[in-house]
């Protein structure tokens, strides 16, 4: 029976034998034919895939200096040259895994055919070269390293699976040296824990290069490659230890090892590291100062068109314009006035260097480290660049309204009204408790006009626009709003100058949905509705380092650049990629002559009677700059933001807690019931602190040459007078002087259709909207006066003011304005 059994295994054996060199190396003909030409087909599409598809890399993240911040992957992998590998750990690997390995094609017949009737038979069992490892391995870890259904294909106990790694393994044979497959072996497997290769292997396990393993340690990778996961080292260490010295028993059985050099090998500890030696995969390996720029700089280039798989495998070095000694300085300057664990309150700053080709940034830092341990005081929110801000910037915004007056025909010589309290006439949406109401209901509701006043009555009642971006006067700056017409200006000027992303954002600062209103929709106007006047103070949801590039656009005469972090990419085999038509062009934002003008209009607030005098004077400041700081409803935010000509940074100071409150000013910064925080104080001195060995012994440069057209202002127009007019006459005579023309139903016992109104009379700058108030020849309905207080002066700030005032809507009122009072920051101490 024993006899009889044994031939038929043999004569079974030498029949499968035949039928696998036939498979491998002759098509069927007949029936079979077309199931020959497929899976010949699949077996041709496979060999290509391993031409092309190149095994994934990690890619580099470096700073300006070439030091490198993170690495991005999804395999870790180090690639080695053949020479870089130990011999011995060649050795190991063949001892285990195919010690005919130098002397087959490819296929040890004896070794398949032995794996193959075993698994015809219900048994899976080995028996495949290295050669065909290396294939098998190429094809899961590489050509099919997202494709979960093609994974298991490549890995399916049948025959066919085992014929087609065969016949690439064959004709891989007569195309590579057994040196190079072996390396490529190497180079390719995986060892548990995302590393793969044994570049990677080597330093994770045991902190060194795969060059000088010595032999326990090349026996014990060489074990791992049949089960990563079972001879992990360090969680299945009696396993790994087992395996490990199999592998040394088998290299003495072959000659590799001397008897007493093995079992001195074996009475070795593992000797692994106490934990893997290898980066975090993501940013959280950029640490607590860069992991956000990092973040950024993944963001951005996914706006480019990179996928984050493409980031992960492609072996990119990315050169970024990150500069560590900024980033050092503006994270010290960030914790030192708001320490990392205060609860509740953020302290952030951007830092881009101004240019004319580009606007590179420097410095993206939180108070907060970079990570996932809130305990710890960290977060992986993009406090610094994302619209995490979501309270506003407040009087800040009054660059934009300044801007736009300019553009108008303004002059920041030019001398605006600043009463301390103010109802305007054009603007709706009003506090209904401190503001008069409109003489008729709008969509029929009651609606009250927007009103506002100061923080207390220590400023002129008039003074010249550069003035008032010092002392920032809310009263002013509305009075420029209802100057231009509506509020449409300011906002095109806000996403001109930069604040693109922001005005895209919705109301809560996220992504506008298809439909969904954007920050640009709600201040704008709309038929009727002159726009929202809480603009100019700041009020809604903002991004940092758009701030900060926004004062980069001022300083490089105008011209608007996206603000890049990127300085070069290089891809895996040493080439640049090309970045044209990638970045979005700078462009002329607005005249030279203008922004360089309004630079000069904004020197003023480090000086005496500006916002951040005292914080620049505490500092040692001296150099020429621009700046402006804000405050917001509430004083649950506060901002900076300034320039030079050598570097442009915005700091915010704002509520990141679940339970928003206002800020007050204390050593740290804490919560109470009435803040008193203000932009020149955490936020301005957070910026001196930074800023100030930033410049170190860099030159003093002076700020760009003005314009006289933008300091005196061009010649302004006086708008027609045409109340006692009919509608019609009324809005001939505006529209044939250059102006729109909005009319407003009012009630009045006048004839209807005569005009009883006007806003604004008197001067006007050119090309904006009068509104006029036509008769409905009905007597206005007299209202109880006593539920209409007058605007009061003095409450909480407005949204966006920098100070006390009359209280408002931050963002909400009718149909989304803002309320009124508020004031500027006294002194900015």
């Amino acid at each position: 029976m024993r006899f009889t059994n044994g031939v038929f295994k043999m004569l079974s054996l030498c029949l499968l034998a035949g039928v696998l060199v036939a498979g491998i190396m002759f098509p069927v003909v007949g029936a079979l034919g077309v199931a020959s030409n497929r899976a010949s087909d699949t077996i041709d599409s496979a060999q290509a895939e391993m031409v092309e598809v190149p095994p994934a890399l990690i890619t580099s993240m470096v700073a300006s200096n070439g030091q490198r911040i993170a690495t991005l992957y999804d395999q870790y992998r180090i690639p080695v040259a053949a020479e870089q590998i130990s011999p011995i750990m060649k050795e190991a690997l063949i001892s285990i895994e195919d010690r005919r390995f130098y002397e087959h094609h490819g296929v040890d017949w004896k070794g398949t055919t032995r794996a193959a009737l075993s698994t015809s038979g219900g048994n899976q069992q080995g028996g495949s070269t290295l050669t065909q490892q290396y294939v098998k391995n190429y094809l899961i870890n590489v050509v099919y390293r997202n494709n979960k259904s093609e994974q298991q294909k490549a890995q399916e106990p049948t025959i066919a699976r085992k014929l087609r790694e065969a016949r690439i393994a064959l004709q891989l044979e007569q195309k590579m040296s057994k040196e190079a497959i072996i390396t490529g072996y190497l180079n390719v497997v995986e060892f548990s824990n995302s590393i793969y290769g044994i570049g990677a292997a080597a330093q994770t396990y045991f902190n060194t290069t795969p060059d000088k393993l010595t032999v326990p340690q090349a026996a014990m990778l060489a074990g791992m490659v049949q089960n990563p996961s079972l001879f992990n080292p360090w969680r299945f260490a009696p396993k790994a230890l087992e395996r490990r010295n199999v592998v040394i028993d088998t290299m003495i059985e072959t000659g590799r090892l001397t008897r007493a050099d093995g079992d001195a090998a074996k009475a070795s500890p593992l000797g692994v590291a106490e934990e893997p030696v290898k980066p975090a995969k993501n940013c959280t390996g950029a640490g607590p100062e860069a992991g956000f720029f990092c973040q950024y700089v993944v963001e951005y280039l996914e706006k480019l068109g990179f996928t984050q798989d493409q980031l992960a495998i492609g072996g990119y070095t990315i050169k970024t314009s990150l500069d560590l000694n900024a980033t050092s300085l503006a994270k010290k300057a960030t914790m030192d006035e708001v320490p990392k664990t205060t609860e509740g309150i953020a302290n952030v700053m951007a830092i881009v260097k101004p240019g004319k080709e580009k606007h590179q940034v420097l410095a993206l830092v939180s108070n907060r480290d970079y990570g996932t341990d809130a305990a710890k005081g960290q977060t992986t929110y993009p406090q610094p660049y994302g619209i995490e801000n979501k309270f506003g910037t407040g009087s800040i915004y009054k660059i934009f309204t300044a801007a736009a007056a300019l553009e108008k025909g303004l002059g920041i010589n030019s001398v605006i009204d600043t009463p301390n309290s103010y109802t305007s006439r054009l603007f709706i949406g009003g506090n209904p408790k401190n503001c008069p109401r409109t003489e008729n209901p709008r969509d029929g509701r009651d609606t009250s006009w927007y009103c506002l006043s100061n923080s207390g009555d220590h400023y002129p009642d008039r003074m010249t626009l550069q003035q008032a971006l010092a002392m920032s006067p809310n009263t002013g700056f509305v009075k420029l709003e209802e100057m231009l017409g509506s509020t449409d200006p300011v906002v095109d000027m806000l996403t001109r100058l930069g604040m693109r992303d922001t005005m895209a954002s919705n109301m809560n600062g996220k992504p506008a949905k298809p439909g969904e209103e954007t920050q640009a929709q709600h201040f704008k106007s709309k038929p009727g509705y002159p726009g929202n006047a809480a603009l100019t103070l700041g009020p809604s949801p903002l991004s940092p380092l758009e701030l900060a590039n926004v004062a980069a656009t001022l300083m490089s005469g105008g011209v608007w650049c996206p603000p890049s972090p990127i300085v070069e990419i290089i891809d895996r085999n040493g080439n640049p990629v090309d970045m044209k038509g990638k970045e979005a062009p700078c462009e002329q934002a607005v005249a030279e002559p203008l922004a360089n003008t309004l630079v000069t209009g904004l020197s003023k607030d480090r000086e005496p009677g500006g916002t951040a005098y005292n914080a620049g004077r505490r500092a040692g400041w001296t150099r020429p700059m621009m700046g402006k700081t804000g405050t917001t409803q509430e004083f649950k935010s506060a901002g900076f933001v300034g320039a030079t000509p050598q570097y442009a940074g915005a700091v915010q100071t704002f509520n990141d807690g679940p339970r928003p409150r206002p800020i007050r000013d204390t050593d740290p910064p804490s919560f109470s019931n009435t803040g008193n925080i203000y932009g020149g104080k955490v936020p301005a001195q957070t910026w001196f602190a930074a800023m100030k060995p930033l410049h170190g012994n860099e030159p003093e440069l002076p700020l760009p040459p003005v314009d006289q057209r933008y300091v005196d202002g061009g010649p302004e127009i006086r708008v027609p007078d045409v109340v006692g007019k009919t509608e019609q006459e009324a809005t001939n005579i505006l529209q044939g002087a250059g102006y729109q023309v909005s009319v407003v139903q009012r009630d009045d016992s006048r004839k209807r259709g005569t005009v009883v109104g006007q806003t604004p009379r008197g001067t006007k700058l050119p090309g904006g909207t009068i509104t006029i108030y036509v008769s409905t020849g009905v007597a206005p309905v007299q209202h109880d006066t006593t539920t209409n207080p007058p605007p009061s002066s003095g409450g909480a700030p407005p949204s966006g003011g920098e100070g006390g005032g009359g209280g408002g809507d931050p963002g909400g009122g009718d149909p989304g304005g803002g309320g009124g009072g508020g004031g500027g920051d006294p002194g900015g101490g």
